[in-house]
């Protein structure tokens, strides 16, 4: 049986610090989710602001790029060559990160309030600080 590695309570809560940094240097009104492997939520927050339907936009950003480990404007592209994909429960939309270590998927992040620049920005930060540590 092989060892597989998660996210622990600390790495989430680094991810979120610097996310939660990133919105508040910017001013921007935005929610953050944070997801494991599986697109189970591990940490969801709404910042001052932000509009309530932030929040199932951010998760389900999170859990597409958990589940395709791959950025979420990738998927944004294919649906454009591939509409069916839509029918995937995805959100093909930029703001979505996976968490990668050891070249494995370990959960996602999404971003939703801003542009999609600005959420995968902030998603990006969050990334940074997980991989500082």
């Amino acid at each position: 049986m092989r060892m597989k590695h998660c996210l622990t309570t600390t790495d989430v809560r680094r991810i979120a610090d610097a996310c939660r940094a990133e919105i508040e240097a910017n001013d921007w009104a935005m929610t953050l989710a944070i997801v494991d492997d599986g697109g189970h939520l591990l940490h969801l927050e709404r910042l001052d602001r932000a509009r309530t339907t932030t929040i199932d936009v951010a998760t389900g950003k999170a859990r597409t790029a958990a589940f395709s480990r791959s950025p979420t404007r990738l998927m944004e592209a294919r649906l454009k060559e591939n509409p069916a994909l839509f029918f995937l429960n995805a959100m093909p939309m930029q703001g979505g990160m996976p968490i990668l270590h050891a070249g494995e998927c370990v959960g996602g992040i999404g971003i939703s309030g801003g542009t999609g620049q600005q959420d995968e920005q902030v998603a990006d930060a969050g990334l940074a600080a997980l991989s500082a540590s």
